[in-house]
């Protein structure tokens, strides 16, 4: 009898779920593409449809089915992403016999921020103490439906209001200490963070209060000069600044709808933009765009319009945003607007003119062109125009859709009166010099401790099990190799295992050209699957070999030839005389085989 955990997989295609987040390209019965979860060119990300599973070779190392990657995509717990591809699914979960403690942590700390949002929310709203806050909201343009939409709240200038609340709902002080509610003293005493600031809640787009961001009103801050302007939760086990974008839970349908997104950097700007009309709009905190925030991004649109602050320094946000936003194949945009310092300000000062600048953004590579020819001045000398190639060729060179590519090679051309060849000879130059030759996959390893030998044990392996024929594969091994070839335990035993599989089948006179995979691995055990796994998604193109591909039988012996040479290795060592002659006879036969090959 299946279980709901089974269930609610078996209704799921792996690689169309994981496809909506991260664009696949067929590899034989794999599917791979750049891991989403690290920075890389080389794509070592593979899905099995087979197998339903996952798995990254590159600097991740991780693998699972798609609840672990749900998991991973939105750093959630075993149980939230049970429960919410089991709601996709139309799943009942009942009867699940298993305890996520880290859920029911979660669970804590997320009631104790609901129940400080109900706290702050009641004091700006409904308390004396919050009446200068509300009154700065209504000078700044803010109505009840938009404190209302927020959730925005007051925190009274108190040290220790909020946690005197808190205690008395029953939570625990240092469950509240983890929310990063309060603070700790050098003396171990417990104090409010939050104290006489407008309070922004920060809510994720399963609309969780995942911590807050507060703000000294302006009253306050000419006569506390010393305190920061802004306070923010620190990074607690439920909240990580670098995947959070303010507004995220009222934005994502209008981002789906327009199938675009406007990104600003605070909260009033992000607030105001919403007031105005423009309902696809997310805030970063501060200046820093991570890649964490574009991967949220992309699960809701592929085009990004960047309306940061009029004075960000020389468009650094920018800059550091673009090589992300191509590694994951989205548009960036940019609104410049020399009217007013911020989103905010450009709605109270001309919001028709902000809006046409939103609807008519700048591309991204326009823009860096322009920032760059703006440094060098109207009428560049040879030396500027050189200063204009260098800024701008390191970001053309990332431009991975030749379209797009060669547009931006012409304009330039254009803006340097060169022809396009002298640009893509610099294009090519800077390949070169700035980025590192890829690093064939066999070289990559045997850094890693992983040599040849190891890894035709590997590809061998994985060509049978990947193959739709592969006991033909396995026959061909069977001429040249013998078990003893393999020297890694868990291959000679996999090897084993398809053995006596083909001998049952055989027996049963059953098609032996056709793989039952789920029949062979429910006779493996649980470290054994995992082996198989590995092998099933392991990628042999990125062996970098042609050889390889194109002819098996070089493979076959030349895993012959390192298994004779480690096997005399062994004997010398063990002053075997007889062997060494014997192994040395049979590598002579192997090498001329070999050679003859290769011919």
């Amino acid at each position: 009898m299946s279980t709901p955990i089974e269930d609610v997989k078996s209704k799921i295609d792996i690689v169309e779920y994981i496809g909506r987040f991260v664009s696949l390209k067929k590899t034989g019965r794999n599917f791979k593409a750049p891991c989403p979860f690290h920075n890389e060119k080389t794509p070592s990300f593979i899905v099995s449809p087979d197998r339903q599973i996952w798995r990254c070779f590159g600097a991740c190392q991780t693998g699972g089915d798609v609840i672990s990657f749900l998991m991973k995509w939105e750093n959630i717990t075993f149980f939230e992403a049970l429960r919410e591809l089991a709601q996709q699914t139309g799943t009942k979960l009942e009867n699940i016999n298993f305890e996520d403690k880290e859920w029911k942590k979660k669970e804590i700390l997320l009631s104790i921020n609901n129940a400080a949002l109900k706290f702050f929310h009641y004091l700006l709203n409904q308390h004396a103490a919050g009446k200068d806050a509300l009154t700065y909201l209504e000078k700044r343009g803010l109505n009840k439906n938009l404190i209302e939409t927020f959730q925005l709240g007051y925190a009274p200038k108190s040290w220790d209001s909020l946690l005197t609340f808190l205690i008395k709902k029953g939570f625990s002080q240092q469950d509240i200490f983890q929310t990063g509610l309060i603070i700790r003293s050098q003396r171990g005493k417990f104090y409010d963070r939050f104290r006489g600031r407008l309070m922004f809640p920060i809510i994720d787009a399963r609309d969780m209060i995942i911590g807050f961001s507060g703000r000294l009103i302006e009253e306050s801050l000419t006569l506390e000069v010393d305190q920061a302007k802004y306070v923010n939760t620190p990074e607690t086990p439920i909240y990580h600044k670098r995947e959070t974008l303010y507004g995220i839970n009222v934005a994502k349908e209008a981002i789906k709808n327009e199938q675009k997104v406007v990104v600003v950097e605070g909260e009033f700007d992000m607030i105001s933009c919403y007031k105005h009309g423009v309902k696809n709009t997310v805030a970063i905190k501060g200046s820093a765009f991570t890649k964490d925030q574009l991967m949220l991004i992309k699960r809701y649109a592929q085009h990004l319009i960047l309306a940061l602050d009029a004075d960000f320094s020389g468009t650094e946000t920018t800059k550091r945003a673009i090589e992300d936003t191509e590694s994951l194949d989205l548009r960036i945009d940019i609104v410049q607007f020399d009217f007013a310092k911020d989103p905010d300000e450009a709605f109270q000062h001309n919001p028709l003119e902000f809006k046409k600048k939103l609807k008519n953004p700048i591309p991204i590579y326009d823009f860096i062109i322009q920032i760059a020819k703006k440094r060098q001045g109207d009428e560049p000398t040879a030396y500027a125009k050189k200063a204009i190639s260098d800024e701008v060729i390191p970001f053309l060179a990332n431009i991975t859709n030749p379209i797009i590519k060669t547009h931006y090679v012409k304009r330039l051309a254009e803006i340097l009166e060169v022809n396009e060849s002298s640009v893509e000879s610099l294009l090519h130059r800077f390949n070169i010099k700035k980025r590192k030759q890829k690093i064939s996959y066999i070289v990559r390893k045997s850094q890693q401790g992983e040599n040849r030998y190891n890894l035709l044990q590997k590809y061998i392996l994985s060509l049978m099990v990947q193959n739709e024929q592969p006991i033909r594969i396995y026959r061909k091994a069977q001429e040249v190799l013998d078990e003893n070839d393999f020297s890694i335990p868990s291959y000679k035993n996999l090897l084993d295992h398809l053995g006596k599989y083909y001998e049952i089948n055989k027996a049963k006179e059953t098609n032996l050209e056709k793989f039952n995979i789920q029949q062979f691995t429910s006779n493996l055990s649980a470290p054994l699957q995992s082996v198989f796994d590995e092998l099933f998604l392991f990628d042999a193109s990125l062996i970098n070999n042609e050889t390889l591909d194109k002819d098996i039988n070089r493979s076959l012996y030349e895993l012959k030839q390192l298994s004779l040479k480690d096997k005399i290795k062994q004997a010398i060592n063990s002053e075997d005389t007889t062997l060494v002659k014997e192994y040395s006879k049979s590598l002579s036969e192997v090498e001329k085989k070999l050679s003859s090959l290769y011919n």
